[in-house]
């Protein structure tokens, strides 16, 4: 698979933004069921998206949009942070994440360490980060430790599952 990582341009903000919220409610509702609220509200998105040295990108495979990406980069520390992954609906388990993040590497190797978060009901995403992209666990958010920069809700989730995240490095090697 030839994946390319595209800069999001005003012309397909909608359509990522629609793919990243389907993506994120099906990951949801595979694990905690149907859900009436949506898990991924557009400010939300817009705040990754609006971010201090936030980076979009659409992922495409042969022309096809099969994900997308928003980074956020720090060019004085070198400690960057990945806000959002996501593979559209009908390309999981094809290899498409990984690819993703493996382009994400090659557009910034003078990272020096990798941040993500990710909610404790999403196996899929703890199984990926940690045994695929090689981030350890490095905190875990909960009423009894609260994200110190997290807002009092986070995006849909019912309260007492959007306390829940766990927080993910990768302390890239080659850039100690």
């Amino acid at each position: 698979m030839i994946l390319s990582l595209v800069p999001l341009t005003n012309e397909n903000i909608k359509a990522f933004k629609t793919d990243i919220q389907e993506a994120f409610q099906y990951g949801y509702e595979i694990e905690c069921g149907a859900s009436d609220e949506i898990i991924l509200p557009e400010k939300d998105i817009d705040s990754s998206l609006n971010a201090k040295g936030a980076e979009a990108y659409q992922a495409l495979v042969n022309g096809e949009v099969v994900g997308g990406t928003v980074i956020v980069i720090d060019n004085t520390t070198y400690h960057n942070h990945l806000d959002l992954l996501f593979v559209k609906i009908g390309c999981q388990s094809k290899g498409v994440g990984q690819a993703i993040w493996n382009a994400i590497e090659k557009l910034h190797p003078e990272t020096k360490i990798w941040e993500t978060c990710t909610p404790y009901f999403e196996k899929r995403n703890i199984h990926f980060y940690v045994n695929k992209c090689q981030f350890h666990i490095v905190e875990f958010y909960n009423p009894l430790h609260r994200d110190p920069n997290s807002p009092e809700a986070v995006g849909g989730m019912p309260a007492d599952e959007g306390d829940y995240f766990f927080r993910f490095e990768k302390v890239c090697e080659q850039n100690r």
